[in-house]
């Protein structure tokens, strides 16, 4: 048996798995997780929290020269995110002179080859991984002790020989906040009914299991810490991202990944990933542990996760364990077994599952066991191929550039001027945060038929990370691949389109001319910083409503009590004419003047003499389920992003929460219709039982609807998108009794009948064209994309009673996919794709898309910041175009 996992086995007696003995580890200061927690991780039921887990290793670090730990941010609850490295006393000894080779062989194609044969031979392959940051995944995480005082403390001369060759550099968990979440949920809820079941809410205080979806869009602290460690600081050649899964499928998934994979990776990297996919289960299968899947279900074709180091140069694995009820074992019969999606149809003897597990328990420490085997099979591949991994970093910085040199596109240029500056700004900045390189131009130049003038951004290809620059600045096209000759398409896993300037609404221009002008003329950007405004003696501000940034300095002047108006036919500012909708902030004085900073504003001497309509903060409450909402999640951190207040209510709270009241819009994010009025989902027509508490089970219910149809009545606003639109595409009722009257709004979602005639969007960016004249559509372009997965499809009837719609946006009839892959998607030529209804003086706004999907399309996030702001009906709309009386 292998001394790596052997020695891993001592901590699980209970599973009759053999010892092996402990006199063959060298005795140290180093304290055994057992000693410490009193109990081995892995054993059933038991579990550490993300604070037991650092203390633990920071005692390693203090007692080891192999193990130093430190802080690379802090998470959104804030607390510290740790990175732990593993190594020789000798490499950790160098570990600034080791980040400044693995820097150079990431970015310089100059290196001479006699300097870079040098500093291969004398560098370490760093392996980083990142564990649990899906919180619920708790394996990868509590593995970490046991793989810390292994390597801390062997004695065994090929694994100290590995740690000479490689450091590793352990993200402890990548989503520390949820891990305590999970922890203290499954301790509180130990002997009892719910043991082991779902927490209620998300495990990441925004996104939830969103939060491997955040890796280009970096929104979120821990993906920016994450993102930081590999793209612009330590620069590792490999990276694990490990996960779990189910319980009833393979036990355990290491690449090869499937089709599709991104075109835009060289075809290196997939075959460093087969190598150490092929390592990992070499071992995991040396030490009698079955059931490892590869070529199944995971692509690698959408950038987002943690993995979009592969467009970064590293090579990205993923692993994924089958999961027990948290650290409760399961027993799953043989006729339970499943296999799903693509590579394996059986769960039979393959070239893509060679072991299949037999069944039986399954347990926290069974997966600990495979855990510790994939570790033992990483570090063995990347001590055996240290060298070969160090030149192919370097070797593919060189021919990224040279390809940058040699093959279109050679450039991206993003003009200055731009219908919104700030996602322009914000475009320049999250480039440079991935650790590209932006210019910019020091003089006007003309390319081919194109000119470009002084100012303009520019993006050159001819960089290492040019797999990422072409992969998040193009328009997404599907690499259509069949499980047969002209047979069925495989699906995509995710979403297929991430394009920054279509989803941010910005510009971007690809050049496939290499030109020597352009170069010439490139500059670096300049960092002016940022200067208070100076606001003190104006009578006030006018603010551009064409950029997002404008909406926070709205909403931060509201939220300070600042009178606001809006000029709906817009207005002249010197030379400068602003659209309508242009808002007018008086007196910007303190907070809100030092909001102002980076903004598009201009000063006014006096009230301008133009229409003008006042609003007033808006009261929000947002529903949010407690079935880890994630699409709420991402509504509540946009708000906050934005300085919106708002107020979470949860379905089963609205009977009692007098929105009417308290409220002047109530928001529905994306969610399941049956979840939001009954508390439950529902399968084939019936009702599914889950492990949620009682409290969390309840729906609207009747009294629920009634206080929302109360709200409506007395003028309330509505903004849903998404399923949740269902919920109004039901008969409202206002009124008691005699007096009820029936309300029918004349819209519906036509979803199911076009999926039945064939259409499909799995994430796509689709084209809409605009009624701009309507205020939830000031500052918005004529023309612009919106991200969809499919529902709703929106339709609209003939009126009736005191009920109206308005269509606000609709689907062009030819070119309407922008980016990514659609099926059928003509069948949307000419259908609303937004639409602004009435009941009584209750409004509503539906979008058949998601206007903030993940927080990665600003270029709609406008769309609902004017729906919190609409004028209420019948009262300063009167006067609005496009908007019925």
């Amino acid at each position: 048996m292998h001394r790596f996992l052997a020695w891993s086995l001592v901590c699980f007696v209970v599973f009759s798995i053999p010892v092996f003995s402990t006199a063959e580890v060298e005795p140290t200061g180093v304290p055994d997780p057992e000693s410490v927690f009193g109990f081995a991780p892995g054993a059933d039921r038991k579990l550490i929290d993300y604070s037991q887990l650092i203390d633990y290793v920071e005692q390693v670090a203090d007692a080891s020269p192999r193990v130093a730990v430190t802080e690379i941010g802090r998470t959104t609850l804030d607390r510290p995110m740790k990175l732990v490295f593993i190594s020789s006393p000798e490499n950790l000894a160098r570990l600034d002179e080791l980040r400044s080779i693995n820097r150079r062989l990431a970015l310089d194609p100059l290196i001479p080859d006699d300097e870079r044969e040098s500093l291969v031979a004398s560098s370490p392959v760093f392996l980083m991984a990142t564990l649990s940051m899906h919180s619920g995944e708790v394996a990868p995480a509590q593995t970490l002790p046991l793989l810390t005082h292994l390597l801390a403390t062997t004695d065994d001369p090929e694994i100290l020989s590995w740690l000479d060759d490689v450091v590793v550099m352990v993200v402890a968990c990548l989503n520390p906040d949820g891990m305590d979440m999970i922890v203290n949920h499954y301790r509180k809820n130990l002997d009892t009914p719910y043991e082991g079941g779902s927490m209620p809410g998300l495990y990441h205080h925004y996104v939830g299991h969103d939060n491997n979806r955040d890796f280009v869009a970096l929104t979120q602290a821990e993906s920016r810490a994450v993102s930081r460690a590999y793209s612009t600081d330590w620069y590792p050649q490999v990276l694990i991202d490990k996960h779990q899964m189910g319980q009833t499928g393979p036990r355990y998934f290491v690449p090869r990944y499937h089709d599709p994979i991104a075109e835009n990776i060289d075809g290196g990297l997939w075959t460093w990933s087969d190598v150490f996919g092929s390592g990992m289960a070499r071992e995991i299968g040396a030490a009698g542990l079955t059931g490892v899947a590869s070529n199944w279900v995971f692509d690698e074709y959408w950038p987002g996760a943690t993995t979009t180091s592969h467009w970064k140069g590293v090579i990205s694995l993923l692993t994924e364990a089958a999961s027990a009820r948290v650290a409760t074992a399961v027993f799953v019969e043989k006729s339970e077994r499943r296999v799903r999606g693509k590579g394996l149809s059986e769960y039979k003897k393959s070239v893509n599952m060679p072991s299949p597990w037999p069944g039986g328990w399954w347990r926290l420490g069974d997966i600990v066991n495979y855990e510790l085997a994939s570790w033992r099979g990483a570090l063995k591949t990347a001590s055996m191929m240290r060298e070969e991994i160090l030149t192919f970093r370097n070797d593919l910085c060189r021919a990224e550039i040279e390809r940058g040199r040699t093959e279109p596109p050679y450039y991206y240029v993003i003009p200055s001027i731009q219908h919104d500056v700030s996602e322009r700004d914000h475009l320049v900045a999250l480039l440079a945060e991935h650790g590209v390189e932006v210019a910019r131009l020091a003089a006007d130049v003309t390319v081919g038929d194109r000119s470009f003038a002084a100012g303009d951004f520019v993006v050159p290809l001819a960089q290492p990370y040019r797999p990422f620059i072409k992969e998040v600045m193009e328009h997404q096209r599907y690499p259509v691949r069949h499980y047969t000759p002209d047979g069925e398409v495989i699906r995509p896993y995710d979403i297929t389109s991430w394009s920054l300037p279509l989803h941010l609404g910005v510009t971007a221009i690809e050049l496939e001319t290499r030109s020597e002008s352009l170069e010439a003329a490139l500059a670096g950007l300049d960092d002016p910083g940022v200067t208070r405004p100076q606001t003190d003696t104006v009578w006030g501000v006018a603010l551009d409503p064409r950029d997002n940034a404008s909406y926070r300095v709205v909403f931060a002047a509201l939220d300070a009590g600042a009178r606001v108006a809006r000029a709906p036919e817009g207005m002249t500012v010197g030379e400068t004419t602003l659209p309508p909708g242009t808002f007018v902030v008086e007196k910007p004085r303190g907070a809100v003047a030092e909001s102002l900073a980076g903004t598009r504003f201009h000063p006014l001497a006096a009230r301008p003499d133009v229409e003008l309509i006042s609003i007033a903060k808006p009261r929000v409450a947002l529903i949010e389920t407690w079935y880890h909402d994630m699409d709420a999640g991402w509504t509540r951190y946009l708000l906050e992003d934005y300085g919106v207040a708002y107020t979470v209510v949860r379905p089963g709270d609205v009977a009692t929460a007098d929105l009417a009241g308290s409220f002047d819009v109530v928001v529905f994010p994306d969610a399941d219709k049956d979840v939001l009025t009954e508390g439950k989902y529902k399968t084939g027509g019936e009702y599914r039982v889950n492990d949620y508490p009682p409290e969390c089970r309840k729906g609207l219910g009747e009294d629920g609807s009634k206080q929302l149809n109360a709200f409506i009545e007395s003028g309330g606003t509505i903004v849903a998108w998404g399923r949740s639109t269902e919920v109004f595409f039901e008969n409202l009722t206002f009124g008691e009794g005699d007096q009820a009257m029936e309300i029918e709004l004349p819209v519906r979602d036509d979803a199911e009948d076009l999926g039945e005639a064939g259409f499909y969007a799995p994430g796509s960016l689709l084209s809409v064209q605009l009624n701009t004249d309507h205020p939830v559509s000031w500052g918005m372009p004529d023309e612009f994309g919106v991200f969809t997965r499919g529902r709703p499809v929106l339709g609209t009837g003939l009126p009736i009673l005191i009920a109206d719609r308005r269509v606000l946006g609709v689907f062009p009839e030819e070119d309407i996919l922008l980016s990514g892959y659609a099926e059928n998607v003509e069948l949307l030529a000419d259908r609303p794709a937004m639409v602004w209804a009435r009941a009584g003086r209750g409004q509503f706004v539906f979008f058949g898309f998601q206007p903030q999907f993940r927080a990665s399309t600003p270029g709609t996030f406008k769309l609902i910041f004017n729906s919190l702001l609409l004028p209420k009906v019948g009262e300063d709309m009167a006067g609005v175009a496009g908007v019925a009386r």
